[in-house]
């Protein structure tokens, strides 16, 4: 075959990487739109995840973690990799997580739901949270535990007992409105949590936040804002909610 001249052009737009849980169908379609291919790329790897979520298949996920991380190119460097899986994160660790997904993949920043979240009540002033789960309550409980670690004050909670990620997928929008307007007429609170990244939330946001004159977040929203912020695209980004008329958060 004759060999014919090539130049290289290398992208000049921030690379966004993002580690979904084989068993999620929301967290990358979100995070699609919310980055669409003008704002950055965003490369997506996938670590292995049961079809049910617990303490057992999670814990499970911390030893995937750096060879899940790994799978992005070699040569690339993000400035921002996330970790999608809220729950993984409580239970294995934020510190954790970030130190096994660094030691793996060349980036500047790390982020997971769970810090995310933390950073956008922070910026909203959110101290008094109601909280949405869909799981069971041995994975719903410690997200509330590590809330309230953190001087957050959760004093409504409401979870649909699933365990199942296929169904938690499937979960109807208009259930998770339901739930979080039940939240809100428990009163004394002043922001709302759709927690997991496999629940379907993008669409629901700004509606909740006008009929409820409350501020309400979810896992994909907060880990978008956050991996935005520490990547610069908070103005390109195309996010939802009040969360992205906020302060970016602190580094």
């Amino acid at each position: 075959m004759q060999p014919f001249p090539y130049t290289l052009a290398p992208s000049t737009l921030p690379k966004l990487g993002l580690i979904v849980l084989a068993a999620d169908e929301t967290l990358e379609e979100d995070m699609r739109r919310i980055f669409p291919p003008d704002v950055a790329r965003l490369h997506v790897t996938r670590i292995p995840s049961d079809t049910a979520l617990n303490p057992d298949t999670i814990h499970a996920m911390e030893a995937a973690l750096p060879s899940a991380a790994a799978l992005f190119p070699a040569t690339a460097h993000f400035e921002s990799v996330g970790y999608g899986c809220t729950s993984g994160t409580t239970l294995i660790g934020e510190g954790r997580v970030a130190e096994l997904v660094s030691g793996a993949v060349s980036t500047q920043q790390v982020s997971n739901p769970l810090t995310a979240t933390l950073a956008a009540m922070q910026a909203l002033g959110i101290r008094r949270l109601g909280l949405v789960s869909p799981y069971i309550d041995t994975v719903a409980g410690p997200v509330k535990e590590a809330l309230e670690r953190r001087d957050i004050s959760v004093p409504a909670t409401l979870s649909f007992g699933e365990e199942q990620e296929a169904n938690v997928a499937r979960i109807a929008p208009a259930s998770i409105c339901d739930a979080a307007r039940a939240l809100a007429q428990e009163g004394e609170i002043d922001g709302i949590f759709l927690s997991c990244t496999n629940l379907r939330t993008l669409d629901i946001i700004p509606k909740l936040e006008t009929e409820l004159a409350l501020p309400v977040l979810s896992s994909n929203q907060t880990l978008a804002w956050h991996m935005a912020a520490q990547a610069g695209l908070l103005e390109q980004a195309n996010g939802v909610g009040r969360l992205w008329a906020a302060s970016a958060p602190a580094p």
